[in-house]
């Protein structure tokens, strides 16, 4: 298995090495050659088995030699031990035909800990068979940054530094990040938004010698060993509603495209997915491109769903190097003139292959609360700001000949203003959680400069 930059300039590595680099040094992201397809037969034979198992026949043709199988069924096994759901990803009916799938029973409350948790694991078996140290620098709208701690925190051979946007992610969010005690994580507030600190990392992904020097590998959703840990519960909820024998839909609440971009995967893969639907928040990029053809950056309005407050959605670059026929000379155009314009037309033949794949929405900040509060009422079920968002745009994509799966990305709780202004209830932390505002917090605030930044990971690593 070999995989490829978006921008077609960049060595082809295998698994391994693609995991370890993040950003191809072209500045492209990298993708499979080739994606493994499953017959129909193999994916009705997933149903009942636990999801660990799902993991293991859905990733193990991606991965190669790097792993072996027993390697790779240890590591999927160590991810999801800490999960406090049997199901991992549950499935719960909203309504005729409407489910949510329930991805927040990970040790961080969001969906990011099906791929954090399992990269953390393949890091070390990686690592210590190479005998190498990394440095990860990350950058957050909220869920990443805590998700990476979690699963790289107290490790010999990586140091953790991750960026999030100053006043910008919740206070649960903030303090998942700020909380943890051990000396290998460093929490990091940048003055601006998730946009900048995305552009931050990948200028030092783009400073070769800094990059080289202190070993920068990247666990961001740039990095395909993420969007691959999020394609596996695509086949467990389908098969749940009667994959391979009838399609399912999908909505996904979506800043930076991973998410939605696993659901390509698993559909390229063989999984009859129907619609797969993009959910926006005002911060609506996505959905504008989808619409009207063009990509074009406006500025981040925050928003009660701030995980979703992005207007470079660094992962919709895989969707379009699919779009342009897998031609990497067109899509690091396009990446230049985001860079220098802010924007650029998709071509009219990227955007039906888009659409063919893909349909949107959006929803403004007040229908997400009249969502949370009308969910509630309606079900009893306490929506988090961002599935809510999916859980609005889902209900006008619904179709009767297919059962449509809406992603909850987060559990209430890490919201907990958002979600007590909609609906008079606050949300409570889990138990194992419940001292989250007494430990002290450690934290850095940086200047959105790159030479500042650089000076602070050189400096972190040195303790």
């Amino acid at each position: 298995m070999r995989y490829i930059s978006t921008r077609g300039q960049a060595p082809v590595l295998t698994f391994g090495e693609a995991m370890l680099t993040g950003l191809a040094r072209d500045g492209g992201l990298y993708v499979p050659e080739t994606i493994p397809t499953l017959t129909p037969d193999e994916i009705a034979a997933l149903a009942g088995l636990p999801y660990e198992e799902v993991a293991l026949r859905v990733m193990r043709p991606f991965t190669g030699d790097t792993f072996s199988e027993e390697e790779l069924r240890r590591a999927i096994a160590a991810a999801y031990a800490g999960f406090e759901h049997p199901a991992r990803a549950a499935l719960k009916q909203l309504a005729p035909g409407h489910f949510l799938c329930e991805l927040f029973h990970g040790p961080t409350l969001a969906f990011k800990d099906f791929a954090m948790q399992l990269i953390g694991q393949l890091f070390q078996i990686a690592l210590a068979k190479e005998g190498r140290r990394v440095t990860i620098v990350g950058a957050t709208s909220g869920d990443t940054g805590s998700a990476a701690i979690e699963a790289f925190k107290g490790l010999d051979n990586v140091d953790v530094v991750i960026l999030f946007p100053h006043g910008r992610v919740s206070e649960v969010q903030r303090r998942q990040m700020t909380t943890p005690a051990e000396a290998n994580v460093h929490a990091v507030a940048l003055d601006g938004d998730f946009d900048d600190c995305q552009a931050r990392l990948k200028d030092m992904f783009n400073d070769f010698a800094f990059r080289d020097e202190v070993g920068l590998a990247g666990v961001n959703s740039i990095n395909w060993a993420r969007v691959l840990a999020q394609v596996v519960y695509y086949f467990t909820s389908a098969v749940a509603l009667g994959a391979p024998s009838r399609e399912v839909d999908f909505t996904v609440p979506t800043g930076n495209f991973g998410d939605i971009y696993a659901g390509l995967i698993a559909k390229k893969m063989g999984l009859p997915i129907g619609r797969l639907v993009i959910a926006t928040n005002q911060n609506d990029i996505l959905h504008r491109a989808m619409t009207g053809g063009r990509y074009q950056t406006t500025g981040v309005t925050p928003s009660i769903s701030p995980s979703m407050d992005i207007q470079v959605s660094s992962n919709f670059e895989r969707a379009l190097f699919d779009a342009y026929g897998r031609d990497g000379a067109p899509v690091a155009q396009l990446m230049d003139e985001l860079k220098t314009t802010g924007g650029f037309a998709i071509s009219q033949g990227a955007i039906e292959a888009l659409r063919a794949d893909f349909t949107s929405g959006r929803a403004s900040e007040d229908e997400t609360r009249a969502e949370i509060a009308a969910t509630l009422a309606e079900t009893g079920e306490l929506l988090c700001p961002h599935s809510a968002v999916g859980v609005f745009v889902a209900k006008s994509h619904i179709r009767a000949e297919a059962p449509m799966v809406t992603l909850a990305t987060a559990h209430p709780a890490k919201f907990p203003d958002a979600v007590e202004a909609a609906t008079g209830l606050r949300p409570a932390l889990p138990a194992r959680m419940a001292d989250l505002f007494d430990r002290p917090e450690r934290v850095t605030r940086s200047a959105n400069d790159l030479a500042a930044l650089e000076a602070l990971v050189h400096e972190r690593r040195a303790r």
